[in-house]
């Protein structure tokens, strides 16, 4: 976006989160408001969870703030700051994307899910009667799980080392009645879908977020995580000759939908 069209118009969209400076989401989302010929900028917000409430209390205060992207760790607790919610979003309790209702409160969606479904599929995945396992039961692990069980899939393991997390997920989803929705593991074995949802391998050093040992080259491999480019994970997938996704394919897909949203498509 050119520096010429900031000005006193320009329209406030913040992407909040801790920490912030791995997201993607400022310069792409920005550049998506220009190409659709809207003035808007996306700022990045590095706030705690304990100032989180306040934080948006003040920036609602604003008249030209128009929305709010979530990440990490801030989507179950942004829900709850939200008056209104979209169906999925209200299934799963949690939220990725705010934009302001007519009265000035906020109204929540989740586009993880739906996104990286897509970027699964433009990167070869069959979804549809597969056995998947997830781990990660958090924010966009949650709106993953939904969208794989909406999506066809025969079963899906959900394994997250928080336990409650892990066992509400589960429970919410079988009551689905789609597909058996069962308590996973560390072990891919077995499966056709292997997706990480955590932060793990963000970070020098990480563990991997599951026993890769236990892949074959037939697996469909997947990962939330940005920053690096090429996680371990997908790194000792792709060496195995899997089909893989990366954090960045689902960016891609998941930018588009927020776009959308944000500009009240």
């Amino acid at each position: 976006m050119s520096e010429s069209l900031l000005s006193g118009a320009t329209r406030l969209h913040y992407i909040v989160g801790d920490p912030i400076a791995q997201v993607k989401s400022p310069a792409g989302v920005t550049q998506a408001f220009a190409d659709a010929g809207h003035n808007a900028f996306v700022m990045p917000a590095h706030v705690p969870p304990k100032d989180l409430a306040a934080w948006l209390d003040g920036v609602s205060l604003a008249k030209n703030v128009d929305g709010v992207i979530v990440t990490v760790p801030h989507k179950f607790a942004c829900f709850d700051l939200c008056a209104t919610a979209s169906p999925s979003a209200a299934f799963l309790h949690t939220v990725n994307t705010m934009r302001r209702n007519p009265d000035g409160s906020w109204h929540g969606d989740m586009f993880d899910g739906l996104g990286f479904v897509a970027a699964m599929r433009d990167n070869g995945a069959e979804i549809e009667g597969k056995k998947a396992l997830l781990v990660g039961a958090g924010g966009a692990g949650s709106a993953i799980a939904h969208a794989l069980v909406m999506a066809g899939v025969s079963t899906l393991a959900i394994h997250d080392e928080d336990v409650q997390r892990r066992t509400t997920l589960v429970d919410r989803l079988a009551g689905i009645g789609r597909c058996p929705v069962v308590h996973g593991s560390a072990s891919p074995t077995g499966f056709d879908i292997v997706l990480n949802a955590t932060p793990v391998g963000m970070k020098d050093g990480d563990p991997y977020p599951l026993d890769v040992q236990q892949l074959t080259g037939h697996m469909f491999v997947g990962c939330v995580i940005t920053q690096p480019a090429i996680t371990p994970l997908i790194a000792a997938a792709r060496a195995l000759g899997c089909k893989t996704m990366t954090g960045a394919h689902m960016f891609g897909r998941v930018r588009d939908l927020m776009v959308d949203f944000l500009l009240g498509r």
